[in-house]
């Protein structure tokens, strides 16, 4: 009687903890199904606005208690930030940024020269270009090491859509007009893009985009400086490679001088030596920065001495000295290609600012520090503005300087206005020295800097990790170097374009199994020994939206493996009856109505044939969507906070 009792008593209390956990199950389901209605769109819109709004308030309502003088030192301290770090500024700190100043102007001189000429520029301008944007970034920018100026990428990018418009050998003034102006346009969006917090623009150029860019880039440079080692008269304009091999190969099977080939190849093999032996002896990295000032200066006096220019070696002759010149009447608004200017400068701004921020994020990482991108974009973008007002072009920030800069062991943007300094001594006092300058070396010290470029191993990782982001670094460096430099941007944002929406019209599905001797439910062909629960099947979609571009998809997937569950196995001695299908949406954050038609659609079908649905964890949109359509109610209300209490439902269904 007292086991018969017992056994009594332990049925009933298995029977109430059953109530119990089920009506545990029934709150927790109402609680996703009572949720109150998530906000609109525009109340979202409106949410961002009004915090914005109250940041900025918090901001100066702490300052408002304080006194005008500290007021406007704060205001002028968010603009100006050299008048924060320049208050604990040292003079040992000076003696390093002196050291690194020096080091990188010596680089700076010969560049900024050779990457006017690819620009299609007169040389000053390239020195311009390193004077006042340095100084500009040096009290406005937020990088302690990067180094501004022209760069190679840039510089390639500018002429290359711009002698489109307007051909810069038989109307230089007019083209340098429209340079000036992209310039002021380029420092506008640039501006815009940091005043509205939009730095998401900038990455959709991606990092195996960028990489195959440059690398495309630098071969294409490459190859148009054969026209100043050889010493070639005409050149095509053209920047694919079959245009330019077409004219290398008709020039040298004309005339040519073999001085100027000579003359540069040999500074070549100078300056690539320095380098190398820099990177075996890292306390001679200043060999490597000042060879190619080196090599200009003896360049330049080897050919006065014997007056080799007399005998067809090329040379730069009048380079203008003196100040940056204003230039604000040079900017011409009214021109015929305003808007094909607009379009190249959007181009240049979202290029020019992808490696700037790529090159100041990189170093800011290496000293420990966080670099405001916002900033950086509002940084660039005054420097530029105030640039074309004083005959420069974009300027942004060089990989190649900045890796100087940091080797030389600055410590703040100093060493820019010490840069800027150098050169603007070197405008005003030594341009008539550069008359001699052999064209051969400018094409060599670009060249020097192109290895640089090309990251091998960079675009080996790209393809061991994702195939269609290999795809695009390929798609970009292929089509820089065969069509053109827009034509090589525009294929690799195309195919980023493409893997995003192949990755939404065709979502990732798995099946769920639990892990034994826990509660956790897994994909089973990642972790194989997950185990499957009899008569249930478990789907989860990897994706973030169920829309009208992958619903159907999704739905005939699922149907799909219904059927090949409930098939015969291998051996064809057994068969599997599902009785429940478990959609796990924790993944899903938004869903439309085409997402809410191919679940309706599921449902009838899995219902014809004696199936039941049931959704597991469904967000907050998702949830308020299904609810408004009314598919709750549909499907019987089978919707769970977990997918484990999802499947405690199979046998009350």
């Amino acid at each position: 009687m007292a086991s018969s009792a017992m056994e009594t008593c332990k049925s009933e209390d298995l029977h109430m903890q059953v109530d119990v956990e089920k009506n545990a199950e029934d709150v927790r389901s109402q609680w996703v199904l009572n949720a109150p209605e998530p906000p609109s769109p525009w109340r979202v819109v409106a949410d961002s606005v009004r915090k914005t709004i109250s940041h900025y308030k918090q901001k100066f309502s702490s300052l408002s208690d304080q006194p005008c003088t500290t007021l406007l030192m704060s205001l002028l301290q968010a603009v100006f930030p050299i008048l924060a770090w320049g208050r604990n500024y040292t003079a040992t700190k000076f003696r390093k940024d002196l050291l690194a100043g020096l080091t990188i102007a010596s680089l700076c001189i010969p560049q900024s020269i050779g990457y006017a000429t690819l620009a299609h520029l007169d040389p000053q301008y390239g020195l311009y270009t390193s004077v006042v944007p340095p100084i500009v970034y040096a009290v406005m920018g937020t990088s302690r090491e990067i180094a501004i100026g022209p760069v190679a990428v840039v510089s390639l990018l500018l002429s290359s859509m711009m002698e489109k418009l307007v051909d810069p050998a038989s109307d230089p003034v007019g083209y340098t007009k429209l340079i000036l102006l992209a310039t002021l346009l380029a420092g506008i969006f640039q501006t815009s893009f940091g005043l509205l917090r939009l730095g998401f623009l900038v990455d959709f150029l991606s990092h195996a985009s960028i990489v195959g860019f440059v690398a495309g880039a630098a071969i294409v440079i490459g190859l148009q400086q054969l026209k100043g080692l050889l010493g070639i008269s005409h050149f095509t304009t053209k920047t694919d490679i079959v245009s330019v091999m077409k004219a290398v190969w008709e020039a040298v099977h004309n005339p040519w001088n073999p001085r100027n080939f000579i003359l540069g190849c040999s500074f070549l093999v100078f300056i690539l030596t320095t380098r190398f032996l820099s990177k075996k002896k890292k306390k001679l990295f200043w060999l490597a920065s000042i060879s190619p000032l080196v090599s200009v200066i003896l360049s330049t006096l080897l050919v006065f001495l014997t007056k080799a220019d007399k005998n067809g070696v090329k040379i730069v002759k009048h380079v203008k000295g003196g100040l940056n010149p204003i230039s604000i009447h040079e900017l011409d608004f009214n021109s015929p290609h305003i808007g094909e200017v607009a379009k190249i400068a959007l181009v240049v701004a979202v290029v020019a600012l992808t490696e700037s921020i790529a090159v100041g994020r990189s170093f800011a990482s290496i000293k420990g520090y966080q670099l405001d991108g916002n900033k950086e974009m509002m940084s660039i973008g005054l420097t530029n503005i105030i640039g074309s007002f004083t005959s420069c072009y974009v300027a942004t920030g060089s990989f190649s300087r900045t890796a100087v800069n940091y080797a030389a062991g600055c410590e703040t943007l100093v060493s820019n206005i010490v840069m800027a300094m150098t050169v603007l001594v070197s405008l005003q006092f030594l341009t008539k020295l550069l008359y001699y300058t052999p064209i051969a070396i400018l094409s060599s010290v670009i060249l020097s800097a192109l290895p640089g470029l090309i990251d091998v191993n960079e675009a080996y990782k790209i393809w061991k990790v994702d195939k269609i982001d290999f795809l695009a670094c390929a798609g970009a460096f292929f089509g820089v170097l065969f069509a053109s430099v827009e034509i090589g941007l525009l294929v690799a944002v195309v195919i980023s374009f493409s893997k995003i929406i192949l990755i939404s019209i065709r979502p990732g599905t798995e099946t769920l199994g639990k892990l034994p001797g826990t509660n956790f439910f897994c994909d089973v062909y990642q972790y194989p020994m997950a185990v499957k629960i009899p008569g249930v099947m478990i789907i989860r979609v990897k994706s973030a939206l169920l829309c009208f571009a992958n619903a159907n998809f999704v739905r005939e997937r699922i149907i799909k493996w219904v059927s090949e569950e409930e098939s015969e196995d291998d051996k064809g001695n057994s068969r599997t009856t599902i009785q429940l299908v478990i959609l796990d949406t924790s993944n899903l954050v938004n869903i439309d109505t085409s997402g809410i038609a191919s679940l309706e659609e599921l449902h009838k079908s899995l219902s014809s044939h004696g199936k039941q649905l049931a959704i597991a964890n469904p967000r907050w949109q998702v949830i308020h969507k299904l609810k408004v359509s009314n598919f709750v109610s549909k499907f019987g209300g089978r919707v769970f906070l977990t997918v484990e209490e999802a499947v405690g439902c199979k046998s009350r269904c």
